[in-house]
């Protein structure tokens, strides 16, 4: 429930864990309240980005860079067509953009997309916190809604919990629809939407792809039908051990031996399909400057993240599953998590991390070439 007020950044507000603690602040954007999974996010730009992520649906977001907000908003760079976060907590503010793209204030955003946040309070603390406890429920409230902090406590712990959350239908497409390819068209991809972000249709669209984003309830059939050169699974939100549908469909595409790239929430669903478990992290991976090493070929990339789920796979053999050999291709250095996966015997591959990363870094972006070379290899 949200109810928008000009100046909200004079009315008090209160975020609860659901642990208990609780931190004082001023209203940041629309004023009310939400629930969500509290969890913090490490990038230095590219808020608006991490804001209009669907795989950030039903999730509050710590931004950890102290001062947010002085690039102001524009209709360029949002990565679907709303913002998706539940709830968002910054420290400082910009009392005014200074950019010359901006069209508008982030608060004046937040606030005519109804998005409850708050502000003032100390995002370290509370980051801490969450590193050392995990990300939990939390709830923001302010204006009419803050009470005492006993009653707010019970209704965070009123709220659905991430784990089995099934959500990707909640943010994916209802229709079909085609990104054509830029200049000379040489590959058609049929690109399940899992909540899938504007920027990586238009990396592939870069290399000469026509991508056909189809809804996250596709069948199998639906995505023969376009008579794809290769299929794409895209990231998103919830829990991957509820994904069955996706898991399915992407076995029919392994059995077909159709080259195959899947990225975040399809790397989990990739893991599923060759029959590795999943878990979930204790406060994930978010920002865009985690350090992970490419096995293949021993490099280092900085790269953007937003997860907190991952594949349970062994990092030091190869694994055989029904599909043939496989292997964790790429894996994070701060704390050895599984970050890709890579089949030996045909043509599929896929990573945690997201490599289209539109606010940047840009040292993933071959991926997108390694897809192409699996549809040409498979071509020829």
């Amino acid at each position: 429930m949200t109810t928008s007020t000009r100046g909200a950044s004079r009315v008090p507000a209160v975020l609860v864990l659901e642990d208990g603690r609780a931190f004082r602040g001023r209203a940041y954007g629309a004023v009310g309240e939400t629930f969500g999974e509290a969890v913090f996010s490490t990038g230095m730009t590219g808020y608006q980005e991490t804001l209009t992520d669907p795989s950030y649906h039903r999730q509050v977001v710590v931004m950890t860079a102290p001062h947010v907000g002085n690039t102001g908003v524009n209709d360029e760079d949002p990565e679907s067509q709303r913002i998706w976060v539940a709830g968002y907590v910054v420290r400082d503010p910009a009392r005014l953009p200074s950019n010359w793209r901006s069209q508008r204030s982030l608060d004046e955003e937040l606030e005519r997309q109804g998005v409850v946040g708050i502000s003032g309070i100390d995002t370290r603390a509370l980051t801490r916190h969450l590193r050392e406890r995990g990300a939990m429920r939390v709830g923001i409230f302010s204006g009419d809604a803050v009470a005492d902090e006993a009653t707010l406590l019970a209704r965070v712990k009123e709220a659905p919990e991430m784990v089995g959350a099934d959500l990707s239908a909640e943010v994916a497409t209802k229709e079909t629809y085609v990104v054509p390819a830029i200049g000379t068209k040489k590959f058609t991809v049929a690109a399940i939407d899992l909540g899938i972000k504007g920027m990586t249709p238009h990396r592939m669209a870069e290399r000469g792809i026509e991508v056909h984003v189809l809804p996250a309830t596709a069948t199998l059939d639906e995505v023969y039908a376009v008579e794809p050169d290769g299929v794409f699974f895209s990231n998103g939100p919830g829990d991957p051990a509820t994904a069955d549908h996706a898991v399915s469909v992407m076995q029919g595409v392994l059995e077909r031996k159709t080259p195959l790239f899947g990225i975040c929430f399809g790397n989990q669903i990739l893991g599923r399909a060759l029959g590795f478990g999943t878990y979930k992290l204790k406060y994930g991976h978010r920002g865009i400057n985690q350090p992970v090493q490419d096995r293949t070929t021993g490099k280092v990339e900085v790269t953007a993240h937003n997860h907190g789920f991952a594949v349970d796979a062994p990092l030091d053999k190869v694994s055989d599953t029904k599909f043939g050999r496989a292997e964790v291709s790429h894996v994070c250095l701060n704390d050895q998590v599984v970050e890709g996966l890579q089949l030996l015997d045909q043509p599929a591959f896929s990573v945690q991390y997201h490599p289209e990363a539109a606010a940047g870094p840009h040292d993933a972006a071959y991926l997108f070439d390694r897809f192409v070379s699996l549809m040409e290899g498979q071509r020829a």
